[in-house]
C-alpha cells in the first residue's frame, strides 16, 4: 500500500524559499476573492485572495500555495478565469525571488508579488523539468516564448 504524503503548504513569506526557481504546474485555482469592474475584492482584509495547488518535481506531493498579493491574484485570475480554456495548454508559474530593480531588494519580500504566470503548450512542464532534456538554441527559445505570460514589474529588467 502506498503511503499518503501530506501536502506541503506555503503561506508565510519564509515558506517560499522551498519553491524558489522551480517550475510549477497549476493543478487547481481556488479563488476566494474576485475581480469586478477591474477592482480586486477579498472576502476580508486578513484572508488570502486565493489558493492554488501546484505540481513541483522537487516534491513527491502537491504544494498548496496561498495567494496573498493582489498582483499575483490578478495574474492568475486573468490566466485561468478570463482566458478561454484550452485542453492543449497548461498554466506554469515560476517564483524567481529575485527582483531586478535594486530599490526593491532593500525592502521586505512580503510586500511584492512573488510569481510569474505563463501559459505553455501541454507537456511543457514535463519537458522543462526533465534533467535529461537537451537544451539547444531552439529549446531555449521555447522556454522563453510562452503562449502568454504575466510578469510583475519588479521582475522586469
Amino acid at each position: 500500500m502506498k503511503e499518503e504524503t501530506k501536502e506541503l503548504t506555503i503561506l508565510r513569506n519564509k515558506d517560499w524559499d522551498i519553491i524558489k526557481d522551480q517550475w510549477l504546474r497549476v493543478i487547481e485555482f481556488i479563488p476566494w476573492g474576485k475581480i469586478e469592474n477591474d477592482e480586486i475584492m477579498a472576502i476580508n482584509s486578513r484572508a488570502p485572495y486565493a489558493s492554488i495547488r501546484v505540481e513541483c518535481k522537487k516534491f513527491p506531493q502537491n504544494v498548496h500555495i496561498f495567494i496573498t498579493h493582489k498582483i499575483d491574484f490578478r495574474n492568475l485570475w486573468e490566466a485561468i478565469k478570463e482566458r478561454p480554456s484550452n485542453k492543449n495548454e497548461e498554466v506554469l508559474i515560476m517564483c524567481p525571488l529575485k527582483y531586478s530593480k535594486k530599490i526593491f531588494k532593500l525592502f521586505s519580500f512580503g510586500i511584492f508579488p512573488k510569481m510569474v504566470v505563463m501559459i505553455y503548450p501541454k507537456g511543457s512542464f514535463e519537458k522543462f523539468t526533465n534533467p535529461e532534456w537537451e537544451r539547444g538554441e531552439k529549446e531555449a527559445l521555447e522556454i522563453i516564448s510562452p503562449i502568454a505570460r504575466w510578469i510583475p514589474d519588479v521582475f522586469k529588467y
